[in-house]
């Protein structure tokens, strides 16, 4: 097992930066997306959009990409403790998570910035987008569940 005085902080961090994640998710998930749903083409197009913008920020990308860069350097510190499944189970959610919004998510936002007729691009958007959502919303909930229980664990073996 590999333990450095870094170890908890690091396992630590990056379930904060899962939980972050997993919250955004879910928010969209149960509230923005159905909030959006209630409006008109148009309304839902710039709103969209103004999202897709402004969610492009160093606080945002800091928790969505440390979540995963945090997640591997704790799998990696983890090798060999009896608690790194967890963590590894952890780091593969969230990966999976992680290229469904660069191979679904971040494609169907660039179509509906291009698009000029907001019905179709609505039409295009609406359904693909809150089902993979919902998917990286699970994803993520079930990579802060790993890491959660990881930390428990982590912290056990370090009373011992």
């Amino acid at each position: 097992m590999t333990t450095t005085k870094s170890t908890g902080a690091v396992l630590g961090a990056a379930t904060v930066a899962m939980g972050l994640i997993a919250g955004a998710f879910y928010v969209f998930a149960c509230a923005v997306m159905p909030g959006l749903a209630r409006s008109d083409d148009e309304v839902y197009v710039e709103v969209m959009r103004n999202i897709n913008d402004v969610i492009q920020n160093p606080v945002f990308m800091l928790s969505f990409l440390g979540a995963l860069v945090l997640t591997g350097v704790a799998a990696w510190q983890a090798r060999g403790a009896g608690y790194r499944r967890w963590v590894w189970a952890g780091l593969i959610a969230y990966a999976l998570g992680f290229l469904v919004t660069v191979a679904f998510n971040i494609p169907l936002n660039d179509g509906l910035d291009a698009a000029s007729d907001a019905a179709a691009a609505r039409e295009e958007f609406e359904g693909a987008w809150v089902v993979w959502n919902a998917v990286r919303a699970v994803l993520s909930t079930v990579a802060l569940g790993c890491l959660a229980r990881g930390l428990v664990s982590y912290g056990r073996v370090r009373r011992v």
